[in-house]
């Protein structure tokens, strides 16, 4: 993991994020423009489909020294990629009755290559799973998440107990670098230092895996 003490610089920084977007093979576009500053990373151009930009946003949080990211990639369909609303509409429909992990209180919308996602959800990972059916289609230029978390029922001391022990175990966090605060009996936050956005986002994830959480703020920050 990257120290404070070597935390790359912006330039060594921007050529580690291109050399990560160039070894993703996922990735094919070669238009996309990398900046950096103060360890925030933007990416700017153009790529084929909205799963490719996708890609590009997680190859760069997978870079150590990165503390935050500003995606303006702008998603440019080539011909062979164009569908219409209705075939798209079609496919993201068969896409969440087809995965046994997303509820059938979900449901899709699409305007102009553009899905939007609506309902209700009890647990994040359905919310993550319907996002994942359609990032992935054909023809997506972006996506919009208005889908609703109503979890089970917790007490805050519950959460925080079984958070903190989630958080003891799991390889990836420093959980003695990480304060848990809990407001309103069902919403976390998140304070401290993390080794990288990776480590950010790991920490969101695992907190929305329990019963009774209803929002994560993560105010960790990359150091």
């Amino acid at each position: 993991m990257t120290s404070p003490s070597t935390t790359p610089n912006d330039t060594t920084l921007r050529e580690n994020v291109l050399a990560e977007i160039s070894f993703d093979p996922a990735i094919k576009a070669t238009t996309i423009e990398v900046t950096s500053k103060g360890g925030t990373i933007t990416l700017a151009g153009t790529v084929t489909s909205y799963a490719e930009q996708i890609c590009a946003e997680e190859a760069t949080k997978r870079v150590a020294g990165v503390h935050g990211l500003k995606d303006q990639l702008t998603v440019a369909l080539p011909t062979s990629y164009h569908r219409s609303e209705s075939d798209i509409l079609t496919a993201i429909t068969e896409a969440l009755i087809r995965d046994v992990t997303v509820p059938n209180t979900i449901t899709a919308t699409v305007s102009g290559g553009f899905i939007t996602l609506t309902g209700e959800a009890q647990w994040q990972y359905e919310i993550t799973n319907a996002l994942r059916c359609a990032q992935f289609l054909t023809g997506v230029c972006g996506l919009t998440n208005t889908m609703v978390l109503k979890p089970p029922q917790s007490t805050a001391y519950d959460i925080a107990a079984q958070l903190a022990r989630t958080f003891a175990r799991n390889a990836t966090i420093s959980s003695d670098k990480i304060k848990i605060e809990i407001t309103g009996n069902s919403n976390v936050t998140l304070r401290g230092t993390v080794h990288s956005l990776g480590e950010h986002d790991e920490t969101t994830r695992a907190a929305y895996c329990l019963p009774g959480v209803h929002g994560v703020q993560n105010l960790t920050r990359v150091g």
